[in-house]
């Protein structure tokens, strides 16, 4: 077996590496360094970068070391090394949305939640692949190529997206963790295929300026993490709220929607709940069993969200770029974004107005709960071949299934893995909280993981 460095965030997280580098245990060279030699064992595997950054990413860690012998600390996640998918603009880094067509202008420069990260002394890795335009949530994209799902080396699975590449890397210990985004679940569907724990953000708390708009009714911006202990130092670093405390299990109350969430899962997904739900219960969290009627119907994400979508990604790349090079696009994501050519300006401004009337009856239907909770997707990754069948095929358009609602009713929320209950690949507990209510998502994220622990990684072994 070809030898794998050793992953450095793997025992201590980001907090641990914190701590290290302050006492002068280790530096964020050597971590970094450490980074780049997993990259560059592992990903002629799995294919989760679309960029490697190696010898700018270098000097950075250099200096983040050197000025913090000098006595300046820029703060948690000073020298940690990271990554960023490649929808997001980089000063200096090629910019593909995960496409063939020439798109770089649309995204723009290099944007606020990127130069706050860099103010913060995060080293960058690279750029990671993604779903073409950000648009799909299984990770396939023919244009660019689908990473593998870090699970399984033998058979090609899809990690989710569409921050697939993001979710890969983090996965497979390529870095600390990675951004991504969320328009209908592309933090939460990778978060929960590949094992991490993903943070969706409410729309408007970080500014999307310097990332593709695919929606921007519906964008949100967040990171993929090992665990919820990272993504709350990671929040709390990068924004204006203090890093988030776990939630008291005794003060919580969640709903858990049976109807429509809860249907048609895979057994593992089934069973990993169940046994997830109890350790919850039997922790003391109040678990409130909710009747359809108590929420917005989410199955009104298959009528709103492609009217909203389409529109909105078309407009972005402009109908004549997108007619000139749709026919070396992924099939799927042109196939939907086609869609916003046949939509009326009468069709679209009625499905903004029940979007909107949707956040106002979600949040009424929440303000006497902390959060809902359910799987965040109803199956584990699939592989890739099972896609070219009819029934696969049909299959995986139920990933986004339990996710495009959360975007929808406009909440933030988390996944986290619950597989260590009994599944040989990742399950994700999705919990969704009102708009605006993120570290208090997180605070629940923080108390679920303390209650069901921390899941396994995957194991990583090359053939020589």
């Amino acid at each position: 077996m070809a030898r794998i460095p050793e992953d450095p965030f793997e025992k201590g997280g980001i907090a641990g590496f914190v701590e290290d580098l302050r006492a002068g245990r280790t530096s964020s060279e050597a971590v970094t360094l450490a980074c780049l030699e997993r990259i560059d064992a592992l990903d002629d595997k799995i294919g989760a970068f679309q960029h490697v950054a190696a010898e700018s990413a270098l000097r950075t860690a250099q200096a983040m070391d050197a000025l913090l012998r000098a006595g300046t600390d820029l703060g948690p996640l000073m020298g940690v090394p990271m990554a960023v998918k490649d929808i997001y603009a980089v000063e200096g880094m090629p910019t593909t949305n995960g496409s063939l067509i020439d798109s770089a202008d649309i995204t723009g420069p290099e944007g606020s939640y990127v130069q706050a990260l860099k103010r913060g002394g995060v080293v960058i890795l690279g750029k990671t692949r993604t779903v073409e335009f950000a648009l799909g949530a299984t990770g396939v994209n023919e244009a660019r190529g689908t990473p593998w799902n870090p699970w399984d080396l033998e058979t090609h699975r899809f990690p989710g997206g569409s921050s697939s590449g993001s979710a890969a890397a983090t996965a497979a210990g390529m870095c600390a963790f990675a951004l991504g985004s969320d328009t209908g679940g592309s933090i939460r569907i990778p978060a929960s295929l590949c094992g991490l724990f993903g943070l969706k953000t409410s729309v408007g708390l970080i500014p999307t300026d310097g990332v593709f708009p695919l929606s921007p009714t519906l964008d949100s911006l967040g990171p993929l993490c090992r665990t919820a202990a990272d993504a709350a130092l990671v929040h709390g670093a990068t924004s204006a709220t203090p890093m988030p405390e776990p939630a008291a299990p005794g003060a919580l109350r969640l709903g858990v929607p049976r109807d429509f969430f809860f249907e048609d899962l895979d057994d593992a997904v089934a069973a990993c709940m169940d046994k997830a739900l109890a350790a919850l219960s039997g922790a003391g969290v109040e678990l409130v069993e909710l009747t359809a009627e108590e929420l917005p119907d989410p199955r009104e994400r298959e009528t709103i969200f492609p009217i909203i979508v389409g529109p909105e990604v078309l407009a972005s790349l402009g109908i004549d770029r997108f007619t000139a090079g749709r026919d070396g696009m992924d099939s799927v994501t042109a196939a939907r974004a086609a869609i916003g050519l046949e939509v009326s300006a009468v069709d679209y401004t009625l499905a903004r107005r029940r979007h909107a009337a949707l956040k106002s009856l979600a949040d009424a239907a929440l303000r006497q709960l902390d959060g809902i909770v359910m799987p965040a997707t109803p199956m584990v990754a699939m592989p890739l071949s099972e896609l070219e069948t009819k029934t696969g095929a049909t299959r995986a358009l139920a990933a986004s299934r339990n996710t495009q609602p959360g975007n929808l009713w406009s909440l933030c929320g988390v996944s986290l893995p619950v597989h260590q209950y009994g599944s040989d690949l990742p399950v994700g507990l999705q919990v969704l909280c009102r708009h605006g209510m993120d570290a208090h998502a997180l605070s629940i994220g923080l108390a679920i993981e303390a209650i069901v622990g921390r899941a396994g990684r995957p194991v990583l072994t090359l053939d020589a």
